[in-house]
């Protein structure tokens, strides 16, 4: 019997929406729907850069879920964020009242700007148990969860970036009820940062529930490939595709084999950088899951160039695939993947990004074996019945 009602709060939500957060609640409040009751909070936006009102409805269902969406108030005028980001990290005056309001007026002009959800929490806090919210870095956890501090749990996804350190989310991270967290490094990086230790939490993640049939000879038929590796995720700045790009092109350069001739880099999600001239690079743009499963099962390995990862779910779906996977050593979390795992190298320069490229192309034998790690891995460390079991023990210590 589902005696628990649940709350999660979320900056977009929806199948059309291509993000790791929102995916990663999406997934998990679908699941959770077996043990408790979920409602979603969440906008109207499908793009996190305008904010823009795309939905229609304020209430849809979706997959055993009800979904409560609000209309973004204003959408993002990106000068003005940007003027404001800057100023946010040039204030160098002491003015404690001065920073404060810049910070809000940052968090405001970020967005999603969205006072009717924030005053739904306020005005319905008794007719849920408890109140899960993604993600430290949105208006609606920051002016939600303090509404409902006593019945929260703070999924943060956080990483070591700049915006983690602004004043405004010291209070915020001595808030929740528990914390649940996706990896050990970000247990470690939120702890250290904060000095929350005595707010109880828990290590959960994602699973990966892999499609009946993966069709990979379809999908190369379909976009003639043949060798190729394979990115997922927002084709940005942010993501270091750039990066990635300049080392699969040098890489290309310098090596002269018959397999190497004939390797593609795939791209596969939205793009937001100019790829045109880039030889043997094929964007997709967004795919469908089965065609995304499809496109990393038949690639050399999935490459992750990203520095700022607080779990990386494509990383654990390479590894459910038996593909390995090349890292962006910088950042912790893929690193640990990388360490517990053994399904696939790290880099931190180009040298090492070729080493590791040269050798799972070359070597059939290594590829399967760091295929067969990661896929050891996955399946100890990420189970659907586990993360949730975790979640419903926080939800019934809080509730109770």
């Amino acid at each position: 019997m589902k005696n628990k009602k649940v709350c999660f709060v979320i900056q977009r939500y929806g199948e059309e929406v291509n993000g790791g957060a929102e995916q990663h609640c999406r997934f998990l409040a679908e699941r959770m729907a077996e043990f408790c009751n979920i409602d979603v909070l969440t906008t109207k936006a499908k793009d996190y850069i305008t904010w823009k009102n795309e939905y229609k409805e304020d209430i849809e269902w979706l997959n055993n879920v009800k979904i409560r969406r609000f209309g973004v108030t204003a959408e993002r005028n990106t000068d003005t964020f940007s003027n404001v980001s800057m100023s946010l990290r040039n204030n160098y005056s002491g003015d404690e009242e001065l920073q404060e309001e810049v910070e809000n007026l940052w968090i405001d002009e970020q967005g999603p700007l969205v006072p009717d959800l924030v005053k739904y929490i306020k005005e319905h806090k008794d007719d849920y148990d408890v109140f899960v919210f993604f993600t430290y870095l949105y208006y609606p956890t920051v002016k939600g969860l303090p509404e409902v501090a006593d019945k929260s749990i703070l999924l943060p996804l956080a990483h070591d970036e700049y915006e983690l350190y602004i004043g405004i989310f010291k209070k915020l991270f001595s808030l929740p009820r528990a914390f649940f967290f996706n990896t050990e490094e970000e247990r470690n990086l939120v702890r250290h940062v904060f000095k929350n230790y005595g707010i109880p939490y828990l290590i959960g993640g994602v699973g990966v529930d892999l499609p009946e049939h993966i069709d990979v000879e379809g999908f190369k038929k379909k976009y003639n490939l043949d060798r190729y590796i394979t990115y997922v995720g927002r084709v940005s700045e942010s993501k270091n595709v750039g990066q990635l790009l300049d080392y699969f092109e040098k890489y290309k350069e310098e090596q002269c084999n018959d397999c190497t001739d004939n390797l593609k880099l795939v791209l596969v999600g939205k793009t937001e950088i100019d790829i045109e001239g880039r030889n043997d690079v094929i964007s997709l743009g967004f795919i469908d899951e089965d065609e995304k499963y499809a496109a990393i099962a038949g690639s050399v390995a999935l490459v992750q160039p990203s520095k700022y990862e607080s779990l990386s779910m494509v990383v654990l779906e390479s590894f459910k695939l038996s593909r390995p996977v090349i890292v962006n050593g910088e950042c912790k979390v893929l690193k640990g993947h990388i360490d517990r795992s053994d399904g696939g190298y790290c880099y931190y320069n180009y040298d090492e990004f070729k080493d590791a490229l040269y050798n799972l192309e070359n070597d059939a034998s290594k590829n399967r074996s760091l295929g067969k790690n990661g896929l050891k891995y996955v399946n100890a460390n990420y189970d659907w019945n586990d993360i949730c079991h975790k979640l419903m023990y926080l939800i019934n210590e809080i509730a109770n």
